[in-house]
């Protein structure tokens, strides 16, 4: 039996202000081949991931706390015990707009994902610039290194 332990997963902590714990996947405990598993906290007053697509569908379901989903061209609050499905391609982006940290599980199928490099290094596409736009009234996109 092979068991992931959130306690004894460090985890990257990112410039949009999350933390991201690798739970299953390459590079992992459980080394699946078809999906990958995480748990992300976001920080209070905008924590992020910032708008961003991928080749891959991907599943957000929020554990406690609630925050800002943009997919598309869409936009509306996500609370906990909500799961969004993000189909392959779309652009999306989720900001906690509490006070309280979010809590989050993504579960996204196999392959590369660029925006985590992206973030760390301050590449990210800009949205509107060099991507789509968020959608009207959104919380901005952190782009870059603070």
């Amino acid at each position: 039996m092979i068991i992931s332990d959130l306690r004894e997963i460090e985890g990257r902590q990112f410039p949009a202000r999350r933390r991201t714990q690798p739970v299953a996947g390459a590079g992992t405990p459980i080394p699946t081949e078809e999906f990958s598993v995480g748990f992300v906290t976001f920080e209070p007053n905008g924590g992020q991931v910032p708008w961003h697509n991928q080749a891959q569908e991907e599943i957000y379901f929020v554990i406690e706390g609630e925050g800002e989903m943009c997919l598309g061209t869409e936009r509306q609050t996500l609370k906990a015990g909500q799961a969004v499905y993000i189909p392959p391609g779309e652009y999306h982006q989720l900001t906690n707009t509490g006070d309280v940290p979010l809590k989050m599980i993504y579960c996204c199928a196999a392959g590369f994902v660029a925006h985590p490099q992206q973030e760390m290094i301050g590449t990210l596409p800009k949205a509107g610039i060099d991507v789509p736009p968020l959608p009207d009234g959104a919380q901005p996109q952190q782009t870059a290194p603070p």
